[in-house]
Order: structure tokens, then sequence, then C-alpha cells
């Protein structure tokens, strides 16, 4: 029997918010809310921070995680994508002879996560044929009514054909949340897309913001702020 392992992908070198991972997020490093609602989920054997940097290594084994070791820098310029870096790091475990079933990566910038979801994940792809079982959410606006702008500036409809539809009559559509993709690690297996082989676990869109730029980071903690104030009524 393998283990379930949590792999939180963290590197180091973050342009816009610089030390965004280890920044400190209503009091507490940014990274401390992901490794927190991994323990909270009580489902791994391993809870595993794969970093290139020093200073989140530490702060990440100082709030309970383990780093085994350092990313290696190839994988960790500003041209690896986050599936290369993970999946490159599951397979180190595996040569060193972690045997794993199940594994979840969970962003380090998810401070809204909550174990529950992570939960029903496991459990969704678990009882499955599926590979992959990843968080996603409600888009908050009709998707076929949007529009791009020409290099005059002008509007130009996606789907024009929609464009005097109800919104109410228009098929609902559903984006990737970015907080936790779980997959099975057996051999075969398919790269991650949106299809039949990943299976979504729909969070609520209030429960959903990207840190990428400082208006991101404050919409979080405000975010953060309020549904910390609905727990306490």
């Amino acid at each position: 029997m393998g283990s379930v392992v949590a792999l939180i992908p963290a590197r180091g070198g973050s342009k816009r918010i610089p030390k965004k991972n280890i920044r400190l997020f209503h009091g507490k490093p940014l990274i401390a809310y992901s490794i927190e609602t991994a323990k909270e989920s009580g489902l791994f054997d391993r809870i595993v921070v794969s970093t290139d940097d020093g200073e989140i290594a530490r702060i990440a084994e100082e709030e309970g995680a383990e780093v085994p070791f350092l990313r290696d820098a190839e994988y960790a310029d500003d041209f690896t994508t986050a599936t290369e870096a993970v999946e490159h790091s599951l397979r180190r475990l595996e040569r060193e002879g972690v045997a794993i079933d199940f594994a979840c990566t969970i962003y380090p910038t998810a401070p809204l996560l909550e174990a529950s979801y992570l939960l029903k994940g496991f459990e969704k792809l678990r009882n499955s044929d599926a590979w992959y079982a990843f968080s996603a959410t409600s888009m908050p606006f009709p998707i076929w009514r949007t529009f791009r702008l020409t290099e005059e500036g002008h509007c130009e409809m996606f789907w024009p054909e929609y464009f005097a539809t109800r919104s109410q009559d228009l098929e609902e559509a559903y984006q990737d949340a970015g907080q936790f993709y779980w997959e099975r690690r057996k051999p075969g297996k398919p790269p991650f897309r949106f299809d039949a082989n990943a299976l979504p676990v729909l969070l609520p869109r209030w429960m959903v913001q990207d840190i990428d730029t400082l208006e991101d980071w404050e919409r979080a903690e405000l975010m953060h702020r309020v549904l910390k104030e609905m727990e306490r009524r």
C-alpha cells in the first residue's frame, strides 16, 4: 500500500510580490495556511514543500511540513511550469523510495481553502476511474457574452449570436480555481486536461482568489477577514 502525499510547490523567485509565499498574511506566512489545511484534513502521510529557497524551507519546516531536498535550479526558473516542478519533485520522492498512491498539489497561495474540499476531492477521485480531481468554481458572468478588443480598440464579441440572449438562458461555465489538484500515481497517467479524466470539485466563488498582484493580495486579505468574522457570529 502506497502513501498519500501533499506537495506544496513554493519557489523563491516571485517578482510581482517579493517573497510572496512567506509574506505575512494576517500575521502568518502565506504558505502556513496551506500547510495547516493539509494537516487539518488528516489525509496525508507526508506533507512536502518543494522549494529552491532556504528561507521558505526553514519556515515550512517550522509550520510542520517536510523539505527533504531543495528543488534543482533548472526547475525553479521563470520558464518552468508549476506542473513540471511538481512532477519533478514527486518523481524525486519516488526515486528515493517513497511509494505514492495518491498525490495532492496544494498551492501555497490558497489561504481561503478549507480541509473539507481536500476530503471531497480525495473521495471523489478514489471512488472513480478518473486520474485527477481538482478545485473549480463557476464563472461570475456568462462567457458567451464576452468580447475582445480589436487593434483599433473596438469591441468584437467571441459569440455575437448570443448578444441578445438572456443571461439565465445561457449555459453556466466553470473555471480552474487553482487551489489543489489530486492525482493517481500509476503508470500510464495521461496529462492533466479539462476532460473526462479530471473531476471538478466545486468551490464557492467567495473562496477563490488568485494572488498574483498586490491588488489580489489585498482582496484576499479582505475576503479572509470577512470569512473569519462570519465564523465568529
